[in-house]
């Protein structure tokens, strides 16, 4: 499949995506919608139902009907709109029950498993993108979906105040250990196309975090920290070729490093 072409679709044995119609420069093609079921099983666990959009909603239950099973569980990665505003609506249409990190549903916790028939999926806490950031892994497909965690094109923005680069670091570390030890060959993530080789995509992000680091340390040695406002010092030394569309994303990542390298 071209980096181009990423409409969803049988992805794995087990994970079907049905792309949600909000593309953008934050969202990319749109919100990954994963489905995931069982060959043959009755049961589906639904991960991220995406923005409030009864069409696509319509869409990710036909999938799960055209296979004869029903949705039990819906699942978020993190509370962003774009994955988790349709969460109550798509509970309610499915009969399912909500789960997610400290959101007052059905909570998930790290190693937790979330059962639907045989199928299994575990729960890897992965904060950093946001303070309640979970990626799951469906270890009989070595896949592991990962919101915002890892993207599939691009890199994607620590949202401080309430994403954590240190957290997100050791996030980074953990899923490179599962690729590491062969738990994890595949990503299946909340945007973009799926990545096939999880280990090179997981060096990548680490490399572009040390480098990213490294740039704004040297932006605030060139002047960037005499500034008055040194967010923006940093984004015109370092993000000049970022497209401007992203650069309020960028600027959360800018406070994010900020606040790891103690600048105040």
């Amino acid at each position: 499949m071209s980096e181009n072409a990423w409409a969803g679709g049988q992805i794995t044995t087990r994970a079907h995506c049905v792309l949600a119609p909000n593309p953008g420069a934050m969202t990319l093609d749109g919100t990954n919608t994963w489905v995931l079921m069982e060959p043959g099983g009755t049961e589906a666990v639904v991960i991220d139902p995406g923005p409030l959009d009864e069409g696509h909603l319509q869409r990710v239950c036909r999938v799960v009907a055209d296979a004869g099973a029903r949705v039990t569980q819906t699942v978020l990665t993190h509370g962003h709109h774009d994955h988790a505003e349709a969460a109550p609506r798509f509970a309610e249409l499915t009969s399912s029950r909500i789960r997610a990190v400290g959101r007052g549903h059905d909570d998930l916790a790290d190693g937790d498993v979330l059962r639907a028939g045989a199928l299994e999926v575990r729960v890897v806490a992965t904060p950093g993108h946001t303070s309640d950031s979970v990626s799951f892994a469906l270890e009989a497909d070595s896949a592991l979906l990962t919101g915002d965690t890892v993207l599939g094109r691009g890199t994607t923005v620590v949202a401080h105040p309430d994403g954590e680069l240190a957290a997100y670091l050791a996030s980074l570390e953990r899923i490179a250990d599962l690729t590491g030890n062969g738990e994890v060959s595949s990503i299946l993530p909340g945007h973009g196309p799926a990545l096939w080789d999880a280990s090179a995509m997981v060096a990548f992000y680490r490399t572009h975090r040390r480098e990213r680091l490294e740039q704004v340390r040297q932006a605030l040695s060139d002047g960037a920290a005499q500034e008055p406002d040194k967010v923006e010092g940093v984004l015109q030394r370092v993000y000049a070729d970022v497209p401007r569309e992203v650069w309020p994303a960028a600027r959360m990542s800018i406070r994010a490093q900020l606040d790891y390298l103690g600048v105040r």
